[in-house]
This record gives structure tokens, C-alpha cells and sequence, in this order.
């Protein structure tokens, strides 16, 4: 707030009538006290100035409405989105999103630090605030090739800049218990920067948590059970409530709304495809749905906003109160999350859809190499055969992330659900493949590829054959990048995602129309309908979620943290 503005809002807040505008008989939440009261809110200089009894020459009756304050997503990776970051906040504006934490690890196990300067680039001036957390493991484990690394001394760079609120979701939890140089370096990057750590370590329990806690890392997003969630709370983390696309956790944890750990508990989606933010909307739903599941109001809208707003340090932020920033929402039913306009620095910017153009500037430099990240000579059947007499079995889970060993195949076993799945490197032409089996995924025929493959991004494919996992690879390449099922070495639907092998530049809908062609074609050749096609895929590469994973070099057994050298 400039010189000239602090004088204005205090004088507004005595009783002038120089207001903005002045939201009139309005119902608001107090997240301080948690109570819905009732008066007039002025509004000043991009800031609520008074509550109580305000007029002026712009009122907005607010009669029957409820003011709420902006909703705030604790973490998401926003090239998980699938689409550009502009079309991402055009969608979930309307929904009463005022913020978003995003930790960019997806574009920058790609690209690296010019990954991270294309989003922070591609977020600047819009009318929702985009802060970010650096990435913390790039690569996420020594088991996989990302196309960049991150070092302690670039990570302590971005934490200088103002957007930056922290170290991004500490997944390398054994690099910190057993004390690893470079790990605990980027821990202390953020602590002498006096910035907060992320974290990300499902099941860590006991001594091993208590010793990750010491660091100073005060979150979690991965807790999938409430007595993991409540030990967590009890050695001070903040746990993000997970409701997205991938994780779906609200369900389990909501009983820690019911008690006094809601002051510790954030919400966040992580991962949200086009689909689901057509049809769910964004922070909104788990806020609808906590609601659903029995907590309180206040409650609910408060963990969307003050809470995560607290916890990042945003402390003029996620509450309807004099000097806090006005970002709110106008809802009309609290219960449903009815949301009839928002607000964001005390104009408003939507009403049922996006009401302002949003225009960013990218450096032209940088677009030409977030275009150029598929770097695979060609494909070929040779390259999928698998030469040991057995191979691993990857069991998958329905419904989660998680993997298991189910033993070992000879070949490729329709009988029992049992097909080919491999792990291409695509960032250094390296030529290095990894193979395995994969059970449980239900494929009949053909072959279902993708360049979205958590954390690396490598080109996953899973195929009942290698004359198809080779077709479907090769179309990735040629497309820079996608999503694609063949059949008898025929495409029978794509997506080109040619920003970083991750992103297209469709609105939301037409993303989702496309998404929805390319997996309904995977379920037409028999992939589980328990199972999604692409998201179940794209985290069998992921070595940081038990149990056993495929990476470029082989299959890593998660639970031991080592290669599978047999």
C-alpha cells in the first residue's frame, strides 16, 4: 500500500464517504472468530477499510449474499492442469479462487531454471495471485534422468524473489534422515532465506518423522489415513488436505475439521485435469464437499483461506477484515458454494465467467525452448523387447497411486491381465529404456503412450505389443510431446501437449473434449474402468510413492529406495 493509500483507507475507515464502493447489508464470515455477522464493508484502496455502518455514492446491496474471502490452493503443479496457466486461472476465477501456491517440479525436471522463469513469466499481472515454492528435487530421486538439475545455489537464487514463498514439497524424506549434503543444502538455502519448506512423505512415522520435522519442513500433502494426518499435527506440520484428480483424501481426513486440528489444515488439489474442473470446479468443491462430510461452515471456508494464507506468510490475506487485501467472493448459498462474482484487489473480475482479458509476456527465447523438449532419436519394436528369460510385475491399485510387486512374468499375458510397459528417455537422447510388465491396467490390444510421466517426464507407454508401444512413442516424438492410443499401428486419438511435453494451449473445454476422446479410446480397448488411462499411467514412473516404479534405468524398489539390479 502506497503513502497516499494509507491515508485514504483510514480516513474511509473513520466514516468517509469516499469509499471505492461500499458492499451494503452484507452477511460476511469472520475467520477470527468464526462467526457469519452482519454490516456494511468499505472498501478502499484494493483494501476492506471499515465494517459496520459505511455509505458512499457506490453501493452494492448485498442482501441475502454472504462475503466470503478468497479461496487459496495450499499446492498445485499448474502444468498438471494440462493447459496454460492464463486458461487455468480464467477457469477457476468464477469459482472464488483469488490464489494459488504452485511448486513448478513438473516443467522444471524439463527445462530447469528456464522452466521456472516460463511460469513465473506466464503468471505475472493476472488478477489472481500466482506465488510459488522452488522446486526442491530436480531430479526427484538418483533412480531417473530429468532433463535438468537444480542446485542449492540456483534454488537459493529464486528464493530472493518476492513470488517465491518457499522450498517446494520436500520429497527425497530418506536424503534428509539420512542426511544428505546436497539435501540438507537446499533445506538451509530456505531457512537462511527464512522462506518455508513444503513437504511430502506418505507413511513417514516415528523417529524418521520427528527427525524430518527438525529441518524445518511444516507441511504435508500426502497423508493418506487420519491417525497418519493427526501424528503429523502433532509434531507441529500443517497438513493440506488433498482433493484433486490423482489424490483424493479428503474423504479420510475430514475428521480433522470436526476438531481443534482445523486451525492446521490447508486445502489444496496437487494435480486438477480439464475435466474435473468443468465439471467439480477448484477449491470450491472441497469446500462443498467438507461441507457435505459435516463440517462446520465457518470452518470450511476458513481452512479454504485464512488458513493456508497463515501459514505462507500472506498476512494481509484470507480475511474480511480493515487493512486485509479484498479479495472475496459475493455467494448467494453458503452450503452449495454458490459463487455469483468475485473479487480480486477490490475489482471485480468475475461474474459467472472471467470478466477482463488476461495477457501475459513470455520472452520469446524462452517459448522456443519449452516447444523443443522432446530430444528421441525414433522408435523402433526392438527397442521393447524384453531379453530376460522373467521381468518384474508392476501391480497397480485402483483408485490409487501406489504400486505393488506382484512378481514376475516370462511375456505379456492378456489371460491374466498382464501387458508390456516401458519408460523412454526423452530429454538427452540418451537411448536409455525401461522395461517391465504391468498388471492390473486391463488393455486388449494396441497401446496407450504419454509424455506425462510424474516426476522426470520420460514417454511412458504400455502396450500389448512392440510393434504398437513403438508407434505410439514415435507419435509422441513427432508431436513434441502428448498423449496417444494406437492400434495396429494406427492412431485412434491424440493430444499434442507441445509446451514441455506437458501443456496445450486449448481452452479448458476443448481440452477436455480431447482428454476425454484420447481415454475413452484406451477403455474401448479394454484398459479397467476402476483405473484412469493416462493419470494411473503417468505415475508408474514416479519413485517416490511405494512400491515398485519403472524409471528410464530400471525398476526401483520405493520401500528400499534402490534399483532392482536382478
Amino acid at each position: 500500500m502506497q503513502r497516499k493509500e494509507l491515508d485514504e483507507v483510514i480516513g474511509t475507515a473513520l466514516g468517509g464517504s469516499d469509499a471505492d464502493f461500499v458492499l451494503k447489508n452484507a452477511t460476511y464470515l469472520n475467520v477470527f472468530t468464526q462467526e457469519f455477522l452482519k454490516g456494511d464493508i468499505a472498501v478502499k484502496c484494493g483494501r476492506f477499510a471499515g465494517i459496520g455502518s459505511y455509505s458512499c455514492d457506490n453501493e452494492i446491496d448485498m442482501s441475502g449474499k454472504t462475503i466470503v474471502p478468497g479461496f487459496i490452493d495450499g499446492h498445485i503443479h499448474l502444468e498438471s492442469s494440462i493447459i496454460m496457466p492464463l486458461r487455468f486461472a480464467k477457469e477457476v476465477i468464477p469459482h472464488g479462487t483469488t490464489a494459488v501456491v504452485t511448486d513448478p517440479h513438473e516443467i522444471t525436471n524439463i527445462l530447469g531454471s528456464t522452466g521456472i522463469d516460463y511460469m513465473l513469466q506466464s503468471t505475472a499481472d493476472m488478477p489472481m495471485d500466482v506465488f510459488f515454492m522452488v522446486p526442491s528435487c530436480i531430479p526427484a530421486t538418483p533412480f531417473d534422468e530429468s532433463g535438468e538439475e537444480l542446485s542449492p545455489e540456483t534454488i537459493a537464487e529464486y528464493l530472493g524473489n518476492e513470488r517465491v514463498l518457499g522450498l517446494a514439497e520436500m520429497m527425497n524424506y530418506p536424503g534428509v534422515v539420512a542426511r544428505d549434503k546436497a539435501t540438507l543444502d537446499k533445506i538451509y538455502a530456505a531457512l537462511s532465506a527464512g522462506k518455508i519448506i513444503d513437504g511430502h512423505a506418505p507413511g513417514l512415522t516415528g523417529r524418521s518423522l520427528a527427525a524430518y520435522a527438525s529441518t524445518g519442513v511444516s507441511s504435508d500433502h500426502e497423508c493418506s489415513s487420519f491417525e497418519e494426518a493427526v501424528e503429523k499435527v502433532r509434531v507441529g506440520q500443517w497438513i493440506m488436505i488433498r482433493q484433486g484428480t490423482a489424490g483424493k483424501n479428503l474423504e479420510a481426513l475430514v475428521p480433522l475439521l470436526y476438531g481443534a486440528s482445523w486451525r492446521r489444515c490447508i486445502f489444496a488439489t496437487d494435480d486438477k485435469h480439464p475435466g474435473d474442473l468443468c465439471d467439480e470446479g477448484h477449491i470450491d468443491f472441497i469446500v462443498r464437499k467438507a461441507i457435505e462430510y459435516g463440517t462446520p461452515l465457518p470452518v470450511a471456508y476458513t481452512v479454504a483461506s485464512f488458513n493456508a494464507a497463515q501459514y505462507f506468510g500472506l498476512k494481509n490475506r484470507g480475511a474480511i477484515a480493515p487493512g486485509y487485501i479484498a479479495d472475496f467472493s459475493v455467494v448467494s448459498d453458503i452450503e452449495s458454494v454458490s459463487i455469483d462474482s468475485v473479487y480480486k484487489n477490490g475489482r471485480k473480475v468475475a461474474e459467472g465467467e472471467i470478466l477482463e482479458w488476461i495477457k501475459v509476456e513470455v520472452d520469446e527465447g524462452i517459448i522456443r525452448r519449452v516447444g523443443q523438449t522432446v530430444n528421441v532419436k525414433s522408435a523402433t519394436p526392438a527397442d521393447f523387447a524384453i531379453s530376460k528369460p522373467k521381468e518384474h510385475i508392476i501391480q497397480l491399485v485402483p483408485g490409487q497411486i501406489i504400486t505393488k510387486d506382484a512378481g514376475m512374468a516370462s511375456g505379456v499375458d492378456l489371460e491374466q491381465d498382464i501387458v508390456k510397459v516401458a519408460v523412454v528417455e526423452r530429454h538427452r537422447a540418451t537411448g536409455h529404456i525401461g522395461k517391465a510388465y504391468l498388471k492390473g491396467y486391463g488393455l486388449k490390444s494396441g497401446a496407450v503412450a504419454t509424455s506425462i510421466a510424474h516426476d522426470s517426464h520420460n514417454i511412458i507407454v504400455a502396450g500389448t505389443n512392440d510393434e504398437d508401444m513403438a508407434f505410439a512413442v514415435q507419435r509422441i516424438i513427432e508431436m513434441h510431446g502428448g498423449m496417444v492410443v494406437v492400434n495396429g499401428q494406427k492412431v485412434v486419438a491424440e493430444l499434442a501437449l507441445p509446451i514441455a511435453g506437458l501443456m496445450c494451449d486449448l481452452s479448458v473445454r476443448k481440452a477436455k473434449q480431447k482428454i476425454a476422446e484420447v481415454k475413452a479410446a484406451a477403455l474401448e480397448l479394454g484398459v479397467n474402468k476402476e483405473i484412469d488411462p493416462l493419470m494411473t499411467l503417468s505415475f508408474v514412473s514416479l519413485p517416490v510413492i511405494p512400491s515398485l516404479k519403472l524409471t528410464t534405468f530400471g525398476l526401483v524398489d520405493v520401500d528400499n529406495f534402490r534399483l532392482l539390479d536382478d
